[in-house]
């Protein structure tokens, strides 16, 4: 699966129709501090660990560029409990 990159934004596309079928959005404050809102994955994607996946590439992103992040997506909170070794880039 090919990852896509906006600033605030990392998604698939359905490889025939182009459509994007996952996405993750992580809007940055005033403060510029990105916060994880939404992840979205469509129903044939679901439990492949697609959303795993977008969150990763967040997680990674954003650290490479220095910046945090909060976490309003349930997923998104899920996820990083699940792995403190990017705790360190997680604003409470």
């Amino acid at each position: 699966m090919k990852l896509h990159y906006e600033s605030d934004r990392i998604y698939i596309n359905h490889p025939v129709t182009g459509l994007t079928n996952a996405e993750i959005f992580f809007p940055e404050g005033s403060d510029g501090i990105h916060n994880i809102t939404h992840t979205i994955v469509d129903k044939p994607l679901q439990g492949a660990g697609v959303a795993g996946l977008l969150t990763l590439a967040v997680a990674e992103k954003l650290r490479a560029e220095g910046k945090k992040t909060r976490l309003t997506c349930s997923y998104a909170v899920k996820w990083f409990a699940k792995h403190p070794e990017y705790q360190d880039i997680v604003v409470e």
